[in-house]
């Protein structure tokens, strides 16, 4: 059986009982880091966060911008335990994070197939903490790969870390339990080689849950298309002749089934369309938002509606449904919005806040040590 490590007495003795002093003696390293919601989380929670990992270069502008972190454009299954050691330094704690790419799990995805790459990203994962033994890992994920059994990798992932000594605590969590304004289900997986470890107990309930009037109700108001004069990214898209008429059609939380028949699609007016009840919704002021997704500021793509204003969400607002700090910055002064690109880093990222939950669990988990 591994041994587990001694925080203090064996493998640092100079670390103090302050947890705030502690928490400078640790090292973070977040790998698919995107524009960096997961790392902005730990910067949040006093964490000192060393660098992220990302293969889409088009993030690094955001997350040095925001993280005062360094981004580095490569691949995870390059990475060699060398080049983390030299990032980890000195700090004698070492905390792994990350969300390896998701579309093979996901139920927005088509994609199935064993042979798809992004399958080995999260083998990689595994591989790279078998490497480098870090003392705590975060792996946050869609649901589907926790429930799938039918797909070997995630208990192949766990049965890796069980057999590097890890204690290991997994669950599927609902963003909207930890006030988060949407509801976003995510597995979230934590293990330590300290011991026994979880993630804190859920802060809000039905009747505490954050909503989307408390959080974009006093946003400036935009015209379908419209752009802020104060904030470039709160930007909406152009909506079509069709859809600007159709959201126009579209009453307080209502969607297409609301709408006269010379405005529908025809796979609205089929048996089956009666599934798809939320596309071309609108969100609803007293309740958290759906999901924030990569096609979130599309008015055919979910229930991307703005409340009241005929025109889907800006780029913005959904960055606030994540969690994100209203000036978060995701373009430097002056260049073009590109809005599929930012809407793909927003949609893809992991919320601020439950970056936030996840730092938090592992500073209580690190202070039954002190």
């Amino acid at each position: 059986m591994t041994n587990k490590p001694k925080l203090f007495n064996k493998r640092n003795s100079e670390i103090t009982k302050n947890i705030l002093s502690l928490k400078k003696r640790i090292g973070v390293v977040d790998l698919f880091c995107g524009i960096g919601g997961l790392t902005h989380g730990f910067v949040k929670e006093g964490y000192d966060v060393l660098a992220g990992f990302d293969i889409d270069n088009t993030c690094k502008y955001t997350y040095e911008e925001n993280n005062n972190a360094k981004f580095i454009a490569k691949d995870v299954s390059d990475l060699t335990k060398q080049e983390l050691q030299e990032l980890y330094r000195d700090k004698p704690i070492k905390i792994l994070i990350g969300c390896a790419p998701c579309q093979p799990f996901s139920k927005y995805s088509n994609t199935r197939k064993s042979e798809d790459g992004k399958w080995k990203l999260l083998y990689k994962f595994a591989d790279v903490i078998e490497e480098l033994q870090p003392d705590i890992v975060s792996m946050e994920n869609v649901p589907e790969l926790f429930r799938r059994k039918k797909y070997p990798v995630y208990d192949e992932f766990v049965q890796k870390l069980r057999e590097n000594g890890y204690e290991i605590w997994a669950d599927v969590v609902n963003c909207v339990e930890y006030g988060m304004p949407q509801n976003r289900k995510r597995l979230v997986l934590l293990a330590s080689k300290f011991g026994d470890i979880e993630l804190i107990k859920p802060t809000h309930n039905k009747d505490t849950y954050v909503t989307v009037a408390d959080v974009l109700r006093d946003l400036p108001a935009l015209k379908n298309g419209e752009q802020d004069k104060n904030d470039p990214v709160h930007l909406t898209s152009k909506l079509s002749e069709k859809n600007y008429q159709r959201i126009c059609a579209t009453p307080y939380g209502g969607g297409w089934n609301d709408w006269p028949k010379e405005l529908r699609n025809e796979c609205h007016l089929k048996e089956s369309g009666k599934t798809y009840s939320s596309v071309y919704g609108r969100m609803t002021w007293e309740n958290p938002s759906p999901t924030i997704t990569t096609q979130c500021i599309g008015l055919g793509n979910g229930r991307f509606g703005h409340p009241e204003q005929n025109r889907a969400i800006s780029l913005r607002e959904a960055a606030i449904l994540q969690t994100f700090p209203r000036d978060y910055k995701f373009i430097k002064p002056g260049e073009e919005v590109i809005k599929k690109h930012i809407a793909r880093q927003i949609g893809n990222a992991v919320p601020v806040d439950l970056g936030r939950v996840i730092a938090k669990s592992i500073t209580e988990h690190l202070e039954m040590f002190k």
